[in-house]
């Protein structure tokens, strides 16, 4: 009997596990984090969401990526969907609002995520390139990671890889999806309650917005890039790294015809140093850029020669092939339009050619009849301190004193020439001489 007793209780302690409901998967904090990503994700968007990830995971919070990216620019695809697998909260990636798209390395996100979901006429796929910057390179391991971390969250097996785009309904039959929703709302309510997976084990959504006093209200935040992230991010794509260089290089352009350096020269060194900064994110075509660039010079030294000549027709030539060629090699969703380049070749032509030139040719006519004026008298028609508007010759001038202010209405001579500024001083007074008196006659 002794040695039954053993037995017994081992008996009845398997009756009572099995007898014990199972433990239900923790309930999140009721926290949630909606994320934007919006346009290629470049190292300023990598930063973005390792950060949010972070503060999530710090906050026990849901984070949801409301995503519509064509992929990844010179960064890693993998690594960045492996650090969304490994996130031990939940991340929910949705790819909306419609026409919303997921494609590369935005699309391998969706693969990584704790649950995925989709806007009904939002577009999804091709998987890859998964690089923007680097389509020829192929890295055909991404659909073993894809499958793994199916497995790992007990989501769907992905039953496809788009080669090419597929509308919503097709990534739901695919397993790419497990969600439809149409707005973040709809998406938090639908998702309210769904058990999912994460690093640190299962998770109960608790995401539903609360619309009466007797349910448990959730606080839902929205983030996206600050200011500063923002001028960055949009200065590391091809076409506005292009649009960055041109104008910047035209403003610079327009400095050369003027005596001083004013607003166009600085607005032009700011818009160049965002486009720099573009080039040293994006890969470029070193032999496209200095084409690009040196198309620009040639057409600024006809201006300078006061042409429209052979400089002008070599610099358009060398412009547009630097158009084409600075960032040929990267996909075609992120290009530049043929239709841009050629717009801008049409717009150079006629800024270099004529704008400039009239600019040129018509500040010399001024400085020509400036000259004509030294020495001259005039009048000032308001206080020189020490610039102000002097009358010289029938016209009025901008004039600077020399020497002390000098009031309205005062006479001055024109002594000499600041660019298109009079260089006047007082004209002295001359003293009348007394007329002489009549004689008397004896």
């Amino acid at each position: 009997m002794r040695r039954a007793a053993p037995f017994s209780l081992l008996i009845v302690a398997l009756l009572a596990s099995f007898a014990r409901p199972a433990s239900a998967a923790p309930e999140t904090s009721g926290d949630v984090v909606i994320a934007k990503v919006d346009g290629s994700i470049d190292r300023t968007v990598v930063s973005y969401l390792e950060e949010q990830i972070a503060n999530a995971e710090r906050d026990g919070a849901v984070l949801v990526l409301e995503l519509d990216s064509a992929g990844t620019l010179d960064q890693d695809a993998a690594g960045l969907a492996q650090r969304v697998h490994d996130a031990t909260v939940p991340v929910v990636v949705w790819t909306g609002p419609t026409p919303a798209k997921a494609q590369g390395g935005g699309l391998l996100l969706m693969y990584a995520a704790s649950l995925a979901g989709v806007a009904p006429g939002a577009g999804v796929g091709p998987l890859h390139p998964l690089d923007l910057a680097r389509p020829e390179e192929d890295e055909g391991s991404t659909e073993n990671l894809a499958l793994g971390w199916a497995e790992d969250f007990g989501k769907p097996t992905p039953l496809e890889f788009p080669e090419e785009p597929i509308p919503a309904q097709d990534a739901m039959d695919g397993n790419i999806a497990q969600v439809a929703a149409v707005s973040v709302t709809d998406l938090l309510t639908e998702i309210d309650g769904m058990t999912v997976g994460t690093a640190a084990g299962e998770f109960t959504l608790r995401t539903r917005i609360a619309r009466t006093e007797s349910e448990e209200p959730v606080t839902v935040r929205f983030t996206d890039l600050g200011p500063v992230d923002r001028v960055l991010h949009a200065a590391a794509s091809p076409t506005w790294i292009y649009v960055l260089l041109v104008v910047g290089l035209a403003g610079l352009a327009f400095e050369t015809t003027q005596p001083g350096f004013g607003f166009a020269g600085f607005a032009g060194v700011a818009l160049l140093a965002l486009g720099i900064y573009g080039l040293m994110v994006v890969p470029f075509s070193w032999l496209g850029l200095v084409l690009l660039v040196g198309g620009i010079v040639l057409m600024t030294a006809d201006v300078r020669v006061r042409k429209l000549g052979v400089l002008t027709a070599l610099g358009l030539l060398a412009f547009v092939a630097g158009s084409v060629l600075v960032f040929g090699d990267v996909a075609p969703a992120i290009r530049i339009s043929p239709w841009l380049v050629g717009a801008f070749t049409v717009a150079s032509f006629l800024y270099y050619g004529f704008a400039l030139t009239v600019a040129v040719q018509s500040r010399e006519r001024i400085t020509s009849a400036q000259r004509g004026l030294v020495g001259l008298v005039g009048e000032t028609r308001g206080t020189l301190d020490p610039e102000g508007p002097v009358f010289v010759k029938g016209t009025l001038w901008r004039g600077r004193a020399v020497g002390d202010t000098i009031e309205q209405g005062t006479r001055v001579r024109v002594r000499g020439l600041d660019g298109l500024v009079l260089r006047v001083e007082p004209e002295p007074e001359v003293p009348l001489e007394p007329s002489p008196e009549p004689r008397r006659e004896a």
